[in-house]
C-alpha cells in the first residue's frame, strides 16, 4: 500500500460521481506568494503594540518562541497535505487520524471561526475606510468589501489567486519597506533623523521591564497573529501540483517568519521606547513618523485595509473550501459540495458570506456586542486546530511507519516523534498560561463550549445517520 492510499481521505459521499470538480488552477507561484503573506495581517501591523505593551522589548522573544511553535505546527501540516491533499486538509485528516466526530468539529469550528474573522475583517476594513473618508458610511462600505469579494471568489480559484498574489505582493513590499527605513533609521543613514542605537532595547528599565511574566502575556497576544498560516493547506489542493508546491511553501515558513515578524518588532522595540503611548495606536505610524515619513499615517491605513482585505478574501475561500469538503464526504447538507462548471462550490461561498453579511448587518445594529461575542468565541479556536494537526500528525506517520510506507512521504516532520511530542506540549503550555491570564482565560473558556456543543451536534448527527442505515 502506498503512502498516499494509507493516508487517503474517506470516499466522498454527498456529491453525485461524474460532475464538475474544483479546478487545479492556481499557480505555484500564487500558492508561494500566499504563503509569505499569509502570516502578515492586522495582527503585525497593528497588534504587535499591544505585545510590546506588556513584555517591553523582550516582546522580540515571544514572536521567536511563537514562531517556532508555528514552524512545527506547519512543518506538520505540509507533512499531512503533502501525502494527502484535499480541500478539507486537517479536518480530512482528523477524519482518518481520531474518527468522524474529531473530522467533522475541526472542520465546523473552522469554518465558524472563519467566517466570524470574515465579518470582523470586513467591519475593521470599513472602519479605517469611513475615518479616512468620513462622507463613506461605515456599513456601505463593509458592504461593498463583502459583495466585491463575494464575486472574486466566484469566478474561480484562478481569479482567486491572482487577486492574493498581488494583496500578499503588497504587503509583502510593506514591510521589507519598512525593514529597509528602520534599519536607516538604526544606523544613522536617514537626514535630520538621530539613531537611538540600542538605547531602547537594553537602556532604561532593560530588555525585559516585566520579567518572564511579561514574556508570556507577550507570548498569548502574539501567538494568535500567526492564524491564517494555515490556508496554503487548503489552497495547495486546487494547484497543479500540490505535494511539491506545498513542501516549496511550508520550506519558506521558516525564514519568512524570522525576516517578516522578527525583524520587523526588532526595528519597533529597538526605535521607540517600549512604553511610548504612540505604539498602543500603531507601532508601525509610529517608527516611520520617527523616521519623518511623509503621510505616514495615511500609508499604513492604506496598507492595515489591504490586508485586512486580503485576510476577508482568503477566509472566504478557505470557509467555502472547509464546507465544500465537509458535505463531500457527507458532513454538511450535500447542496455545499455542488460545483459549478468553472469549478467553483457556489452554495458554499454562499453559504459562508451570508453568515458574515448577517453578522455585519448585526454589528450595525449592535456595534459594540455582535463582533466581540463572536471573536471572543472563536479566539483560541488556534490552539485547537493546532493541537488537532499535531495529534493527526502523530497518528499518520505512526500508521505510515507500521506500513512500512513512511519513506514515500514527500515531506517528513523533524526529529519526528520528539518534536511533534515538543510541539504537543508547547500547545499545552500556552492553554495553561492562558488559565492565568483573565482575558485569555476567558476566550478559552469561550472556545471549549463552543469546541464541546460542535463535538456533541456532530456525534449526534452521526449516531442519526447511522440509525437510519441500520433501519434500511
Amino acid at each position: 500500500m502506498s503512502t498516499v492510499e494509507t493516508l487517503r481521505s474517506p470516499a466522498p459521499h454527498g456529491k453525485p460521481a461524474g460532475g464538475p470538480v474544483l479546478r487545479q488552477a492556481m499557480k505555484p507561484r500564487q500558492l508561494v506568494m500566499m504563503s509569505l503573506g499569509g502570516a502578515i495581517g492586522a495582527g503585525l501591523f497593528v497588534g504587535s503594540g499591544a505585545g510590546i505593551g506588556v513584555a517591553g522589548p523582550a516582546i522580540l522573544v515571544s514572536f521567536i518562541i511563537a514562531g517556532f511553535l508555528v514552524v512545527l505546527v506547519m512543518r506538520m501540516m505540509g507533512e499531512l497535505v503533502a501525502a494527502n491533499p484535499s480541500s478539507g486538509a486537517f479536518s480530512v485528516h482528523a477524519e482518518r487520524a481520531i474518527g468522524p466526530v474529531a473530522g467533522r468539529t475541526i472542520g465546523w469550528l473552522y469554518w465558524v471561526q472563519v467566517v466570524a474573522v470574515i465579518a470582523a475583517e470586513a467591519t475593521a476594513a470599513a472602519a479605517i475606510t469611513t475615518a479616512t473618508f468620513p462622507s463613506i458610511p461605515q456599513w456601505s462600505a463593509a458592504f461593498v468589501f463583502m459583495s466585491v469579494f463575494t464575486v472574486v471568489n466566484l469566478l474561480g480559484v484562478a481569479r482567486f489567486g491572482a487577486f492574493e498574489f498581488w494583496f500578499s505582493t503588497l504587503k509583502i513590499a510593506a514591510v521589507i519597506g519598512f525593514l529597509v527605513i528602520g534599519a536607516a533609521l538604526l544606523l544613522g543613514w536617514l537626514p535630520n533623523v538621530s539613531s537611538p542605537g540600542l538605547t531602547n532595547l537594553i537602556g532604561g528599565d532593560g530588555f525585559a521591564p516585566n520579567g518572564i511574566t511579561g514574556i508570556a502575556a507577550g507570548l498569548l497576544i502574539v501567538v494568535f497573529a500567526f492564524g491564517g498560516t494555515e490556508i496554503i493547506a487548503i489552497a495547495a489542493a486546487e494547484t497543479s501540483n500540490p505535494r511539491r508546491n506545498i513542501a516549496r511553501a511550508v520550506r519558506t515558513l521558516v525564514w519568512r517568519i524570522l525576516v517578516f515578524y522578527v525583524g520587523s518588532v526588532f526595528i519597533i522595540v529597538a526605535v521607540m521606547p517600549w512604553d511610548s503611548p504612540a505604539l498602543s495606536s500603531g507601532p508601525f505610524v509610529a517608527v516611520l513618523e520617527v523616521a519623518k515619513v511623509p503621510g505616514a499615517a495615511a500609508l499604513m491605513a492604506f496598507v492595515i485595509v489591504v490586508a485586512l482585505l486580503s485576510s476577508l478574501n482568503a477566509m472566504l475561500f478557505s470557509a467555502s473550501r472547509m464546507i465544500y469538503s465537509l458535505a463531500e464526504r457527507g458532513g454538511a447538507p450535500s447542496a455545499f459540495a455542488a460545483v459549478t462548471r468553472n469549478g467553483v462550490p457556489r452554495n458554499a461561498v454562499l453559504a459562508s458570506v451570508a453568515f458574515g453579511f448577517v453578522t455585519v448587518f448585526l454589528n450595525y445594529v449592535a456595534p459594540d456586542k455582535v463582533l466581540p461575542l463572536l471573536l471572543n468565541a472563536v479566539g483560541s479556536t488556534i490552539l485547537v486546530l493546532w493541537t488537532y494537526v499535531t495529534v493527526s500528525q502523530i497518528r499518520l506517520r505512526r500508521k505510515a511507519e507500521r506500513n512500512g510506507t513512511a519513506s514515500q512521504l514527500p515531506l517528513k516532520m523533524w526529529a519526528f516523534p520528539y518534536l511533534s511530542y515538543f510541539t504537543l506540549a508547547m500547545l499545552g503550555s500556552v492553554a495553561v498560561l492562558a488559565l492565568f491570564d483573565p482575558a485569555a482565560r476567558n476566550q478559552l473558556m469561550a472556545t471549549a463550549v463552543l469546541t464541546s456543543a460542535i463535538a456533541v451536534w456532530c456525534w449526534l448527527s452521526l449516531k442519526r445517520e447511522q440509525n437510519q442505515l441500520l433501519e434500511v
